[in-house]
């Protein structure tokens, strides 16, 4: 059945074309941030409330005041763990929805490079980050459990994207935090 609380139903419902993007600037949002991430039932992926989530979430990562890269649920007040993430690894880097995504494996020799975060605004950080990593996540036109292989700098993207869902900022990891 359905998991979505009302809480949540509302959140997406009010929304108009893009969603607030939670900030650590608000101690009620970092309890947001902070909190782990539930799955979504096939129910909640089948459902309408899904569906306008994940056409909000791309509408709120590529909004031009956002003009990010990746966005987790936890950024816009769901502790869900669904991310939009661009996918610089295919044709038209285009923009994609991963429901119940999690990180299986990592590869290769961690690389320090530079990150930001919609969440963590103005600031710059260095990170050290896997350069391949295998992902599952629910495909929702079966409802299966798909795993796919990522390099590069969509790598990084994923995995700064699904620390979101266990709580994690960038910040929790860089060797150094700058201010823009």
């Amino acid at each position: 059945g359905l998991t979505f609380t009302e809480e949540e139903r509302a959140l997406v419902e009010s929304a108009d074309s893009v969603m607030r993007v939670l900030t650590v600037a608000d101690s009620l949002d970092v309890k947001v941030l902070r909190a782990k991430s539930s799955c979504l039932s096939d129910a909640d992926l089948e459902s309408d409330t899904f569906a306008r989530l994940a056409e909000l979430m791309l509408a709120t990562v590529t909004s031009p005041e956002q003009d990010g890269v990746g966005i987790a649920a936890p950024q816009v007040g769901l502790n869900r763990r669904v991310v939009a993430v661009q996918r610089f690894d295919k044709e038209g880097e285009p923009f994609e929805v991963y429901p119940n995504i999690k990180v299986d494996s990592l590869y290769g020799e961690p690389v320090l490079g530079p990150e930001g975060c919609l969440s963590v605004p103005d600031m710059m950080g260095k990170v050290l980050r896997y350069p391949d990593i295998i992902v599952s996540y629910t495909d929702i036109g079966t409802m299966q459990t798909v795993r796919d292989t990522v390099s590069g700098f969509t790598a990084v993207i994923f995995q700064h994207e699904t620390d979101h869902l266990d709580g994690i900022l960038y910040t929790d990891k860089a060797e150094e935090v700058i201010p823009l």
